[in-house]
């Protein structure tokens, strides 16, 4: 495994931003890892970078623990943060040589590097302008690139794409979808579209805690409750409906409409009783379990 988190506890005080949570990415993997403001996203992502210690627990990387060995873990790891610092009145050009020498590349490789990130990134046309000039997507990609400089095998990637526009948005999504070919990538993101269209696999992160790890094609599939969207045409008793077998609640969203969530696909026995009892329905179809969905459910706190 490329990265690994065993048992990872980062305290302030008497809070627990991050509660013995473990998990693993290997290579070739994009795993989404997903929570709400306050889950303890940025916290593991910060510890496995080595800008923060935990309190207990651990992060490897390519092997490297991020005490023992933190200098090992950072020539092994790059990194994006969410606020993306950089430095406004350094040419992109520039300012990437700046940083493959602080990752110890020299002369002809150094040159060769920042040649092959700015074809990469996307960033010829752009490579001799001042990094305060370029648009928000366009700095995205040149955080992106300072994070390839050096090759490492892990990208640790907070909220790439906020505050993009959707055209840019794509542009970032397509670049780390190539870079990510020979590498293993942890990305954060509050907007759910790019994690179904970038990740293999979910993690979700609520109050510190794991509460789902799943890979993304068998997470909703892995669902048990099946929700029916039903509208009458006009106010029905609910109580027959709750006595079919399967059902296991009903949410009433008007006098008329209502949505039943079963174990099982019951449009049929419900279609049965409405002919019994004189329901008209107006309509009836089965929900589709989103990734929403799914997020909802996992991180509603009590």
């Amino acid at each position: 495994m490329s990265l690994i988190v065993k048992d990872l506890t980062k305290q302030y005080g008497e809070q627990l931003a991050v509660n013995h949570i473990s998990f693993e990415a290997k290579k070739g993997q994009i795993v989404g890892f997903l929570g709400p403001n306050g889950a303890g996203k940025s916290t593991t992502m910060k510890i496995a970078t080595c800008y923060l210690t935990p309190t207990s627990g651990t992060v490897e990387v390519c092997g490297y623990d991020v005490l023992a060995s933190p200098l090992e873990v950072r020539k092994n790891v790059g990194y994006l943060p969410e606020h993306n610092p950089l430095y406004l009145d350094m040419y992109v050009h520039e300012y990437l040589h700046f940083i493959g020498s602080l990752h110890l590349l020299k002369g002809t490789q150094n040159e060769k590097r920042v040649k092959e990130v700015v074809e990469l990134c996307g960033l010829e046309r752009e490579q001799r302008k001042k990094i305060g000039a370029l648009s928000k997507g366009y700095r995205q990609r040149v955080g992106l690139a300072q994070a390839l400089i050096h090759e490492p095998p892990v990208l640790i990637l907070d909220e790439p794409t906020s505050a993009l526009d959707p055209n840019q948005i794509v542009e970032v999504r397509n670049v780390i979808k190539q870079i990510s070919r020979e590498r293993t990538v942890l990305f954060s993101s509050h907007i759910l579209q790019e994690v179904k269209a970038l990740c293999d696999r979910v993690v979700i992160i609520n109050l510190g805690k794991i509460v789902k790890d799943s890979p993304l094609d068998e997470l909703q599939g892995n669902e048990k409750e099946i929700k029916i969207m039903i509208e009458f045409a006009e106010k029905i008793e609910t109580d027959m409906l709750k006595s079919l077998p399967s059902v296991i609640h009903i949410h009433q969203i008007s006098d008329s409409k209502i949505i039943v969530s079963s174990s099982q696909d019951i449009r049929s026995e419900i279609s049965k009783l409405a002919l019994e009892k004189g329901w008209l329905i107006v309509g009836m179809s089965k929900e589709e379990i989103s990734l929403e969905n799914i997020f909802q459910d996992v991180t509603q706190s009590e």
